[in-house]
C-alpha cells in the first residue's frame, strides 16, 4: 500500500508570522490606549467614593491602583506607602468600611509582569524562530521561507478539470504529427526503450502568439493521461536570490514524483535568454535559474519518464545550451494557419454557436488570411457577442463581417460627424483605391469598400488576399500603385493634398524600401545584394540591432531608387484613374449615398460594356 503523505496545513506561514506581529502591535497600542484614555484621582477622592459606596474593585500594582466604580468607569490613583489599608484608614477609611461597602481589593502586580514579558520577549523569540527557519532552508539547499521557493506550477489535469486533446486542436496538422510520438512514448515507453531508442527530454514549440503552442502541448498531456505541470518562465524569477533556482528544483522534484508526466514552460524566454549579457554577469538571477534548467534537465535518465515542453516566439534570444540536442532534443514549428486550417479552426470554435445556413467557413477562411488560430477564436466570440447585441438568435454572415470589421480595423465611428466637402473627398480616395486595384493584374480582388470610419481610418477598402509563399516584383508595385490611387484621385478631382494619405505613404515607403535593401529588386547599379543586415545582439531595440553595410554613396543610390519605384507607380494610379474618370465617379456617388458596398455591388459598376481591360504585365516589365 502507499504510504499517505502528511497533509500540509492549509494556512501559509507567512500569514502566521504577520498574525502575531499584528497581535503584538494591537496587545501594545490596546495598553497604551487604556492607560492613556484613564481619568486620574487621589486617595483623598478614593476614599470619600468608598464612603459614598461607589466603588467595585480596586487593581493594585505596585503604587499604581486602578479604580472600577459602580457604573463602569475606571480611573487611575497612587499611593505611597506598602500598604493600601494603612493609607486609607490614615483617611478615616477601616477594613471594615472596605468590607461592608464590597470593595473587591486584587493584586496584579504577577499578572502585569507576565504581560510585560510578553511584550519584551515575545518579538525577540519571534525574530529568532524566523531567522532559524530561513537558516534551516538555507541549510538544507532550498529557499522555501515562507513558501517563496515553492514552484507555483499547476497540474492542469488534476481532479475533475476537463481534459484537451488532439480533437480540440485544429489547423497545425505538421506540429500535431511531431507530437505524436510523444504519447505513444508516454503510453507505452517499453516499445521504444526496447529498440534503444533514447527518450526526447524536451520539445521546443516555435511560432507566432496566439498560434496554439499551449494548447498543443495540454492535449498532449490529455491524450497521454498524464500529470502536466504547467508554469510560465516569469513565475521562476522573484527579487530575491536563488528563489528561481530553488523553484525550478521543486518544480522537477514534483515532476519526477508523478511520472510520467509533462513540465510546461510557457514563454521560456523569459528565463532562457542568452548568459552573459546581464548587469550581474554569471551572478544574475535569471542565469543561476537558467542554469538549474540546464542542470535538472542533464539529469533525466531513460527511466525518468519526464518530458519537458516550452514555447516561445523569440528562439532567436534563447541560449544555444538551452537549445542543443540532449536538452531539446525536437524543435517544433507553429505556425500560422493556411486556409484550410483556418477553415478547420473555424469549425472547433463554432461548436455550439447556432450558424446561420448562408455562412459559409470556407469564404471566412479565406477573407482571414494571416489570423492565428486565437484570433480566428475571437472572431467567432466577438460574432456572437453581435448576435446577442441585437437580439437575434442565431449568427449571421452581416455579424461575423461586422466583427471582422472590429479586429481588422478597429470599432465603428457612426458618431463622427463629417461635413459633405469631407464625405466627398474620403469617397473619391476611397474610390480611387478601389478602381486601380480593380484594373491592375497583380492586387487581390476588391471585397468590401465604406466611408464610414472605424478605428483611426476615415474608410476603407477590404481586400480578399490570396495566400502566396512568394510575392513578385510585379505584385509589389501594384501594391504601390493602388496604396498610393487614393492620394491620385484627391489630386485630380480635387487639386488638393490632404493629410488622408499619410499612413499609405508609410506604407509604400516601406514596400518600396524593402525591394531594393532586402529583395534586390532595385537598378542594376545596385547588384544582387541586400543592404542592411539585422544583428546578432538581441539585447538591443531592432532598430539598433541594423548594422549599415554599406557606404554613404550607396546610401543615397537607394534613397533615389526607392524614389524611382514610388514615382512610377504613382504615375501608373494617375493614368488609371484618368482613363475611368466615368467610373471614378459612379462609385464615388455610390458611397455618398450607401456609405457601404460590397463585391457583387462594386464589381457591377466596373463590369460596363466600355470597360477597358487590366493593364497588362509587360507595363511593368521584369
Amino acid at each position: 500500500m502507499d504510504e499517505q503523505q502528511p497533509q500540509r496545513s492549509s494556512i501559509p506561514p507567512w500569514i502566521w508570522v504577520v498574525g502575531l506581529v499584528v497581535f503584538f502591535i494591537g496587545l501594545q497600542l490596546w495598553g497604551y490606549g487604556n492607560w492613556q484614555n484613564t481619568d486620574q484621582i487621589t486617595l483623598t477622592q478614593l476614599a470619600e467614593l468608598i464612603e459614598e459606596d461607589q466603588v467595585k474593585e480596586i487593581e493594585v500594582n505596585g503604587n499604581a491602583l486602578t479604580v472600577e466604580i459602580q457604573d463602569g468607569k475606571v480611573y487611575q490613583s497612587y499611593k505611597e506607602g506598602p500598604s493600601l489599608i494603612e493609607e486609607l484608614s490614615l483617611l478615616g477609611i477601616t477594613s471594615e468600611d472596605i468590607r461592608s461597602a464590597n470593595v473587591n481589593i486584587v493584586n496584579t502586580e504577577v499578572r502585569d509582569f507576565l504581560v510585560y514579558a510578553l511584550f519584551s520577549i515575545g518579538p525577540i523569540l519571534l525574530l529568532i524562530w524566523i531567522f532559524t527557519r530561513g537558516f534551516r532552508q538555507i541549510q538544507s539547499g532550498g529557499n522555501n521561507i515562507f513558501g517563496f521557493g515553492r514552484s507555483k506550477a499547476k497540474n492542469v489535469n488534476e481532479g475533475d478539470r476537463p481534459t484537451v486533446t488532439f480533437d480540440d486542436v485544429a489547423g497545425v496538422d505538421e506540429a500535431r504529427e511531431e507530437v505524436e510520438e510523444i504519447v505513444q512514448f508516454l503510453r507505452e515507453p517499453e516499445r521504444f526503450v526496447q529498440v534503444g531508442a533514447r527518450i526526447p527530454k524536451g520539445v521546443l514549440m516555435v511560432g507566432p502568439p496566439g498560434t496554439g503552442k499551449t494548447l498543443l502541448a495540454r492535449a498532449i498531456a490529455g491524450e497521454a493521461g498524464v500529470p502536466f505541470f504547467h508554469i510560465s518562465g516569469s513565475e521562476f524569477v522573484e527579487m530575491f536570490v536563488g528563489v528561481g533556482a530553488s523553484r525550478v528544483r521543486d518544480l522537477f522534484t514534483k515532476a519526477k514524483e508523478n511520472a510520467p508526466s509533462i513540465v510546461f514552460v510557457d514563454e521560456i524566454d523569459a528565463v532562457g535568454r542568452q548568459r552573459g549579457a546581464g548587469l550581474g554577469g554569471g551572478h544574475d538571477e535569471r542565469e543561476q535559474t537558467l542554469n538549474q534548467i540546464l542542470t535538472e534537465m542533464d539529469g533525466f535518465s531513460n527511466e525518468t519518464n519526464v518530458i519537458v515542453i516550452a514555447a516561445t516566439n523569440r528562439v532567436d534570444v534563447l541560449d544555444p545550451a538551452l537549445l542543443r540536442p540532449g536538452r531539446f532534443d525536437r524543435k517544433v514549428m507553429v505556425d500560422v494557419p493556411d486556409v484550410r486550417g483556418r477553415e478547420a479552426i473555424l469549425k472547433v470554435h463554432s461548436r455550439g454557436k447556432p450558424l446561420s445556413r448562408d455562412i459559409n467557413l470556407n469564404d471566412i477562411a479565406r477573407l482571414t488570411a494571416g489570423f492565428s488560430g486565437a484570433d480566428l477564436e475571437n472572431l467567432m466570440n466577438e460574432s456572437a457577442i453581435f448576435t446577442a447585441r441585437r437580439g437575434g438568435n442565431m449568427i449571421t454572415l452581416t455579424d461575423i463581417q461586422d466583427a471582422f470589421d472590429r479586429i481588422a480595423i478597429g470599432p465603428e465611428r457612426r458618431s463622427r460627424v463629417m461635413s459633405e466637402d469631407e464625405k466627398e473627398i474620403l469617397a473619391y480616395h476611397e474610390a480611387g483605391h478601389a478602381v486601380v486595384s480593380y484594373f491592375l493584374a497583380h492586387t487581390d480582388p476588391v471585397q468590401k469598400i465604406t466611408i464610414i470610419p472605424r478605428g483611426r481610418a476615415g474608410g476603407y477598402v477590404l481586400s480578399l488576399p490570396s495566400e502566396k509563399l512568394v510575392t513578385s516584383k510585379r505584385h509589389l508595385e501594384d501594391m504601390i500603385a493602388m496604396t498610393l490611387a487614393g492620394r491620385g484621385a484627391e489630386e485630380i478631382f480635387f487639386d488638393l493634398v490632404s493629410t488622408g494619405p499619410s499612413s499609405d505613404l508609410q506604407q509604400v515607403t516601406r514596400i518600396a524600401r524593402a525591394m531594393v535593401m532586402q529583395f534586390a529588386m532595385g537598378n542594376e547599379s545596385l547588384g544582387m545584394r541586400a543592404y542592411g543586415e539585422q544583428s546578432d545582439n538581441v539585447f538591443l531595440g531592432r532598430s539598433m540591432g541594423m548594422d549599415r553595410n554599406y557606404g554613404d554613396d550607396v546610401a543615397d543610390s537607394i534613397d533615389q531608387e526607392v524614389r524611382s519605384i514610388v514615382d512610377r507607380n504613382y504615375q501608373r494610379a494617375l493614368d488609371i484613374i484618368n482613363n475611368n474618370r466615368d467610373k471614378m465617379v459612379a462609385l464615388a456617388d455610390a458611397l455618398m449615398e450607401h456609405e457601404t458596398l460590397d463585391r457583387h455591388e462594386f464589381e457591377a459598376l466596373m463590369n460596363t460594356e466600355d470597360s477597358p481591360s487590366k493593364e497588362e504585365d509587360v507595363a511593368l516589365g521584369d
